[in-house]
């Protein structure tokens, strides 16, 4: 995914000479072109990534598009009051890019993983959350956020993960859900970089003759509440993915609608329950420890579909 980033941002730069990005002293080896092409226009403010909101903010007041760029909970946690006081409250046009959400760094233990900036994003108000789930939804997601004014959040993998669109996503309209697989069971509902997960266990539950639509959320606010709201009318059970805590992320905003729809559709949420990740490992072993790669989502489908 942050492959996919640079590229966008390396085209949008091209075009808009207003557009500048700070990173917190790495992604050298993604940003070597856009350091090469626009040398004054990428900033290493360091291992300040407090500072370096701040300076976001600062340089946004002057007409500026600004890109803060840093790993895991680094750009989110740490500058957290820099984000919601200076960039969100002055509606300064700053977008905060995490790579390596969830357990993409997952060899580097709990302070790396990165699995409640989600609730803490989303719960700030005006702040708009892009989720995307694979390669191409960045593109999409990317092209819209820098042209998008306000404070913006993109969470995004690492390099390398699989694409699950065949090809580029096209006339992407913010903030739409995305279907990839259409179902009469049940709904299966992603958001993030564990789309491929939610894809995995489609495939698991229609080998045992279970129909699973997946619908991949690149925006987790403002949601979509269109498209949820008639799924909450078309299923009668909806699971929901995240590789992220299950309290106040993507699940909860879920479980929100579905309390105020009065459907009857029932939602169980998939994601890190209420711990500390204090096992270290490869992001897919994570995973399945925690209870949320492809066969775990669907073992837990098949087994709700029963109750």
């Amino acid at each position: 995914m942050r492959d996919a980033f640079a590229r966008v941002l390396e085209e949008e730069m091209a075009q808009n000479e207003r557009i500048v990005l700070i990173t917190g002293d790495l992604g050298f080896g993604v940003l070597r072109q856009i350091h090469r092409r626009f040398p004054d226009r990428l900033i290493n403010a360091g291992i300040a990534e407090q500072g370096m909101v701040s300076m976001a903010a600062g340089l946004a007041t002057t007409g500026r598009t600004v890109l803060v760029y840093s790993i895991g909970n680094f750009p989110v946690l740490r500058p957290l009051e820099q984000i919601r006081n200076d960039c969100v409250y002055h509606k300064a046009d700053v977008k905060i890019v995490c790579v390596g959400g969830g357990f993409v760094y997952g060899s580097l233990g709990m302070s790396h993983h990165a699995t409640e900036d989600m609730s803490v994003m989303r719960a700030i108000p005006d702040m708009i959350c892009y989720t995307p789930g694979d390669p191409a939804e960045t593109e999409a997601v990317t092209h819209d956020m820098i042209w998008r004014k306000g404070t913006c959040y993109l969470r995004l993998g690492r390099g390398n993960e699989p694409k699950v669109h065949e090809g580029p996503v096209k006339g992407w309209s913010f903030p739409k859900a995305i279907t990839l697989r259409g179902g009469r069971d049940i709904a299966i509902l992603s958001c993030g970089g564990i789309l491929t997960q939610a894809m995995d266990a489609a495939e698991r539950l229609a080998a045992k003759g279970i129909s699973a639509r997946v619908v991949s959320f690149p925006c987790l606010k403002p949601l979509d509440t269109d498209t949820v709201k008639e799924l909450l009318t078309s299923f009668r059970r909806i699971i929901t993915v995240e590789e992220h805590t299950i309290i106040g992320g993507f699940g909860s905003a879920i479980c929100e609608l579905a309390a105020e729809a009065g459907t009857g559709c029932r939602v169980k949420r998939i994601g890190l329950e209420d711990c500390f990740t204090t096992v270290v490992g490869d992001r897919q072993y994570l995973r399945e420890v925690y209870g949320m790669d492809g066969k775990a989502i669907a073992d837990k489908a098949e087994a709700f579909l029963k109750e």
